[in-house]
């Protein structure tokens, strides 16, 4: 039976995961580009609010090449029929977003399916035996980007990695000073908002290059 330490020696480098700001026209095509070039980037999740399908999917047009240009992951947050229409590589399902059976029927075998589990262990175990690809937990720290009701610690992302192999990504109020505890814990992808965006982003994504470098 392998050990924690075994299990830590082979389990990756937690890897960045972006979430996109509400506001993603003018030059935010720049900004993306921008923060996609100065570290490694698993993933960009597009997640805007009261906007329409046609209008999301322009908005989403030019980020979905900048991505796919650098092998980064393309996820819509909550929408399937929208990652379906642009050719997303997968889908974030929010607790009532729809179902994974449905976002893998919808998008196919490669998508990745992503469900929010709070702090929930029982939703995050429902998720992985419904067929997700990562499982996400938070707000771990207090965040603005939106409401949250639920603050997890550090045990669940423990819990998570000593037992199952689906991924786990952290998300809420993460930054490049108080990331490395749940790196620690087990989290496989850190899910960053407005770390990145609320300044200067080139050199956010540096920094948590530079926490993230495994010596």
């Amino acid at each position: 039976m392998k050990t924690r330490d075994d299990r830590e020696a082979e389990r990756p480098d937690s890897a960045l995961y972006l979430i996109s700001p509400l506001e993603v026209g003018g030059d935010f095509p720049v900004r993306l580009e921008r923060a996609l070039d100065a570290g490694p980037v698993a993933a960009f999740q597009f997640r805007v609010k009261d906007v329409d399908q046609h209008a999301a999917a322009a908005l989403a047009g030019p980020l979905l090449e900048i991505c796919a240009a650098r092998e980064v992951a393309f996820i819509v947050n909550d929408s399937i029929a929208l990652a379906r229409r642009i050719g997303a590589d997968g889908v974030h399902l929010g607790q009532g977003d729809g179902e994974v059976a449905h976002a893998r029927e919808e998008l196919g075998r490669e998508a990745q399916i992503g469900v929010t589990c709070h702090d929930s262990r029982h939703l995050a175990m429902e998720a992985g035996e419904a067929g997700a690809d990562y499982v996400a937990f938070g707000a771990f720290f207090p965040t603005t980007t939106k409401e949250t009701r639920h603050r997890p610690g550090l045990d669940v992302l423990e819990w998570w990695q000593s037992i199952f192999e689906i991924p786990c990504v952290a998300i809420g109020g993460i930054t490049p000073g108080n990331c490395m505890p749940l790196v620690e814990a087990g989290a496989d992808f850190l899910a960053v908002c407005g770390a990145v965006w609320n300044g200067d982003e080139a050199a956010a994504v540096r920094a948590f290059a530079e926490k993230l470098r495994r010596p």
